[in-house]
């Protein structure tokens, strides 16, 4: 049985043509994209300005009331009375319309309609 030299084995090699290719497309894409940058740059807009804007306010986070089985009310993570809990909520009503509250109570307190 005839045995292989070693100077028959191939040596294994790397074929770096298609990185290469790739790499000059990535070079060519970018050098076209800075070139239609810089010409956008070149236009002389004036700006629409606005002079009755008003500034946007974003919508605060849901008022979560908090009733107990004792009838104890927690409001902002305070223990508050009723008539706390009715001022701080036309307070809030007067600065946002839409404000909603959320009334969560406990499960085993007593509550009538």
């Amino acid at each position: 049985m005839p045995l292989k030299s070693m100077e028959s084995v191939e040596e294994p090699h790397l074929n770096l043509t298609p990185m290469i290719d790739v790499v000059f497309l990535l070079i060519i894409f970018f050098m076209v994209g800075t070139q239609f940058s810089q010409r956008e740059r070149q236009f002389d807009i004036q700006l629409p300005t606005v002079s009755d804007a008003q500034p946007l306010t974003s919508r605060p986070d849901d008022l979560i009331v908090n009733v107990l089985k004792d009838g104890t009310i927690i409001f902002n993570r305070k223990v508050v009375t009723v008539e706390e809990l009715e001022r701080q909520l036309r307070a809030a009503r007067e600065n946002y319309p839409d404000q909603s509250v959320i009334i969560r109570g406990d499960a085993s307190g007593q509550y009538q309609f």
